[in-house]
């Protein structure tokens, strides 16, 4: 009954853990381009509308070509989550290093686009977002990664009474 329970919770966590990565990494992307957003607010109320009619017009580009980064990134991150739980991996270092990776190739395999976005076309900030985001996931679900738990060898317990290292002298 125990491992029904450890398989329950291994589909509880691991999308809630993904979940949190994404809303991580967004936040990372979003405070990274923080600069756009206030020479946006900072900007006279004319060029404001100038910037929201842009917005309208290349929002349904943006919006494609961000979810296909999106997806070549969750697909490759998928894949690290997946060999952590197969393996029971539960190092931080990989959880983050596959999360940097997976921002990485995800930006690699979207091609290159030279429109200007710096948000797209600078690897830098997604790949902080991709470790902040490996590292959000292995907070929730990483750290536990594995249905089942790694074989470790316990030391023998020491008989009831008696306290481990310390000698005691024959009963007269």
């Amino acid at each position: 009954m125990d491992s029904v329970g450890r398989l329950l919770l291994r589909f509880l966590l691991v999308p809630l853990g993904a979940l949190l990565a994404i809303l991580v990494a967004v936040a990372v992307v979003a405070m990274a381009n923080w600069r756009a957003v206030t020479a946006l607010a900072a900007a006279d109320v004319e060029r404001q509308g100038d910037y929201v009619l842009a917005l309208v017009a290349a929002g349904p580009e943006l919006m494609l070509l961000l979810s296909a980064v999106a997806t070549l990134t969750l697909t490759v991150a998928a894949v690290g989550v997946l060999i952590a739980e197969a393996f029971a991996l539960r190092s931080w270092i990989f959880h983050a290093a596959n999360g940097g990776l997976a921002a990485w190739i995800g930006w690699s395999l979207a091609g290159r686009t030279d429109d200007g976005l710096r948000a797209i076309t600078d690897p830098t900030a997604l790949v902080a977002a991709g470790l902040a985001g490996g590292l959000a996931y292995w907070l929730v679900a990483g750290s536990t990664s594995g249905f089942f738990r790694p074989w470790r060898e316990r030391p023998a317990r020491p008989p009831s009474g008696e306290i481990a290292g310390v000698d005691r002298p024959p009963p007269p």
